[in-house]
């Protein structure tokens, strides 16, 4: 029964698209349904671009009562639906690759409330992350979860991939600032998850929804919590010679008790890009690895953690460490961080973003690791990564008019995961599983792990419309996947114990 109900939509299936696409301009005004061919191209892929697929609809609601109309109306068809936001995902969570509804929320971007009195704002899916702290700031307070992408990239989608971002390591990820959501449920049924206080009695369904990719309805009004702005904010820019220097830094200034807001690394190829990309040098351009620590909290407390910070940076190796205190100094050296994909896509015009997490222990054996695999398959991986939780961000660098580059680039992503995994980590940390590292979730979780985890989802989507063969594993979009772990054993790389076979 619960393999039936999860594979009810697959591939085949005809449906009726001109009738869904005649029902929903009953309610929705003519430039929210996109039906032609060339538009929909807009809506191919979202951040990982690597694999397009075009949906046969799309429409772009404005509300929670037409998002829940839009979906009443797909399960009155039994046509499937995928949610989008500002598509800078980056696995495939908002892909459409077998016939689905696209609902693109980026028409959503009101703020609906705010209460500073109890530190809340309350707002729609497509509003962009940035948005809500410039929203708040003259009156002293911001939003913590920042993605590298938080200009462009909507709160919506930070709720389904579960986003974390530079300050993750002393304020958590996206789930630890939402209390509240409405939800359209993949009936049309609209609940409410959370409630205004962060303790309740209740069964935590919104930590469930949070991180489910779309594969149990839609959050249409999400109620975030907001903090004071600190006291006093430094950040520091040390470089180093080599980037497992820059790891032993990382590692003596948390086993030295000090908790920054961000530990950020980047590697030799990321500070040429970002050189490159500016009119002046941003780092310094010998160094093999750049460390941005930054520090807040109250004034004494943050003097006395820099002080602290700069030494054990310059006992593990680090040359010049800069320091900057206004705010507009910390932007510049935060500055290229932010952009250090982008700039990386100057020079190179394809990549192929991982998103593998481990130990912090773990990372001069892994980075080691990855260099060595960039020689063996002949491709340039660029580190970027936040040092302070292990979530390592590797950028495969390659030209897409190179023949059988894909392949080349997918079996090389699926050794670096193999190597996150054998070190006790995660195949990924805050980007999603979505399409692109389903195949990679029964090497991390056992078949009665998968069972309960999809009956959970049955729960929610009993008719398996939401997002339909994102996340778990199936036996047909794995066994490209098959293949290359069958590489990677063929090459004599040893896989993680107690791995399974797709």
């Amino acid at each position: 029964m619960l393999i039936r109900l999860l594979t009810s939509c697959k591939p085949g299936v005809i449906h009726d698209w001109a009738a869904l696409e005649r029902d929903l301009k009953r309610f929705l005004e003519p430039k929210a349904v996109v039906s032609r061919r060339e538009e929909l191209l807009v809506y191919d892929c979202d951040g990982l671009t690597m694999d397009r697929h075009a949906p046969p609809l799309a429409v772009l609601p404005k509300s929670t009562d037409e998002v829940a109309a839009i979906v009443a109306a797909c399960h009155r068809h039994a046509i499937p639906f995928v949610a989008r936001g500002s598509g800078t995902g980056l696995s495939g969570g908002a892909l459409v690759e077998e016939e689905a509804l696209l609902i693109v929320t980026s028409r959503m971007r009101r703020i609906l409330a705010v209460d500073l009195s109890n530190q809340t704002i309350t707002v729609e899916p497509g509003v962009i992350n940035s948005w809500v702290t410039r929203a708040v700031a003259g009156d002293g307070f911001y939003y913590a979860p920042d993605p590298s992408s938080q200009v462009v990239c909507s709160i919506g989608g930070n709720v389904a991939e579960n986003s974390g971002g530079v300050h993750c390591l002393k304020y958590g990820v996206t789930s630890n600032h939402v209390l509240s959501m409405r939800v359209v449920l993949p009936d049309g049924q609209v609940t409410e998850l959370g409630g205004a206080l962060s303790e309740t009695c209740a069964i935590d369904l919104r930590g469930a929804f949070i991180g489910s990719e779309g594969t149990l309805g839609i959050a249409t009004e999400i109620t975030l919590r907001l903090l004071p702005a600190p006291q006093e904010v430094a950040v520091l820019l040390a470089d180093f010679p080599s980037m497992e220097s820059a790891g032993e830094a990382v590692r003596r200034i948390t086993a030295a008790g000090v908790l920054p807001a961000g530990l950020e690394i980047m590697d030799h190829t990321c500070i040429a890009a970002v050189n490159a990309a500016f009119a002046e040098e941003e780092y310094p351009p010998e160094a093999g690895a750049v460390l941005l620590v930054e520090l807040d909290g109250q004034s004494l407390e943050v003097k006395d953690a820099v002080a602290l910070a700069i030494t054990l940076c310059r006992e593990a190796g680090a040359g010049e460490v800069r320091e900057a205190w206004d705010e507009a100094e910390r932007a510049r050296l935060w500055k290229g961080r932010k952009s250090a994909i982008s700039a990386l896509g100057r020079q190179c015009p394809s990549y192929y973003l991982q998103d593998g997490v481990v130990p912090r222990t773990a990372l001069p054996s892994v980075l080691a690791a990855i260099d060595r695999l960039s020689a063996e398959h002949g491709l340039v991986v660029a580190n970027v990564f936040h040092a302070g939780d292990g979530n390592l961000h590797p950028l495969i660098l390659y030209r897409a008019s190179d023949p059988g580059v894909n392949e080349k680039v997918k079996t090389l992503g699926a050794a670096i995961m193999e190597l996150c995994l054998a070190a006790g980590g995660s195949i990924s940390g805050e980007h999603g599983v979505g399409s692109d590292k389903r195949c990679f979730l029964d090497r991390m979780f056992s078949e009665d792990d998968l069972s309960t985890m999809k009956r959970v989802r049955l729960a929610f989507d009993p008719d398996g419309l939401a997002n339909p063969g994102k996340i778990f594993p199936t036996p047909k979009s794995c066994g490209e996947s098959q293949r290359r772990v069958v590489a990677l054993e063929r090459s004599g790389r040893r896989l993680p114990d107690g791995a399974g076979v797709f």
